[in-house]
């Protein structure tokens, strides 16, 4: 399409897109992923003790997590102690001989620790395993 400025010359349009506006939008949605990504990845925070012998798994289990509060999580849905052996049970789909891995901060007092073993063993669950970090020795 052409048109004719005040002076009688002839120009056509400009058929190239602004670009500016669309920068403009990733740079607010880049800003806004930025800042939510840390909130989506929230997750239970424990203080887990550290030892000498730890072993790295690397599938997908079943965790049973006790927080500072003393609440309970089974992955990340929080359950009643009354409830957790059906709970894990029912995650473990049957197979009562699959593992399950105790997550519990240091300050839990080892009475609460004992009533979710206890818990577990009521559910017949016996494969139970705590989880721990890997013990620092190298500043030593």
């Amino acid at each position: 399409m052409a048109f004719t400025t005040a002076r009688g010359r002839t120009h056509t349009s400009l058929s190239e897109i602004n670009v500016t506006p669309f920068v403009d939008v990733v740079l607010v949605l880049l800003v806004i992923f930025m800042l939510t990504a840390p909130i989506l990845e929230s997750g239970i925070e424990v203080d887990l003790p550290k030892t000498k012998t730890v072993k790295v798994v690397s599938t997908e289990r079943v965790v049973v997590t006790i927080d500072k509060r003393q609440t309970l999580y089974v992955g990340n849905d929080p359950v009643n102690i009354n409830l957790l052996g059906q709970t894990v049970a029912d995650r473990l789909r049957g197979a009562k001989d699959s593992p399950v891995f105790i997550r519990a901060d240091q300050s839990v007092p080892f009475g609460t620790f004992a009533q979710v073993i206890d818990a577990l063993k009521q559910a017949n669950l016996t494969n139970v395993n705590i989880v721990t970090e890997p013990l620092n020795t190298k500043g030593r």
